[in-house]
């Protein structure tokens, strides 16, 4: 169970910092975001999100939004993880948990 929690956690993490340096360098690239190379790496890596994102939200919400969305579930999600494995961790000790 704390393997399953963890492999969630260290997903969320991962498309977490996506988002955000997705999010960071399309402040920095401007209009050019999507002729940079990075920005498309950072793209490719949080398409899954943001179409899970899209798919669950209603049709109201514009795309421009939909990362954000993924944004914050993604964080809903690593926020019950982390106080899963916390929960698991206290119940087999702490020596067990690293």
């Amino acid at each position: 169970m704390l393997l399953a929690v963890s492999i969630i956690k260290l997903i969320c993490e991962v498309a977490l910092l996506g988002l955000a340096g997705r999010w960071l360098l399309g402040l920095l690239a401007g209009r050019n975001k999507e002729g940079n190379f990075f920005y498309k790496a950072l793209e490719a890596i949080t398409k899954p999100f943001v179409s899970a994102a899209r798919f669950i939200t209603p049709k109201a919400i514009i795309d421009r939004h939909v990362p954000l969305v993924a944004f914050l579930l993604l964080g809903f999600v690593w926020i019950v993880s982390f106080i899963e494995k916390l929960r698991i961790c206290t119940q087999i000790g702490i020596a067990l948990c690293k």
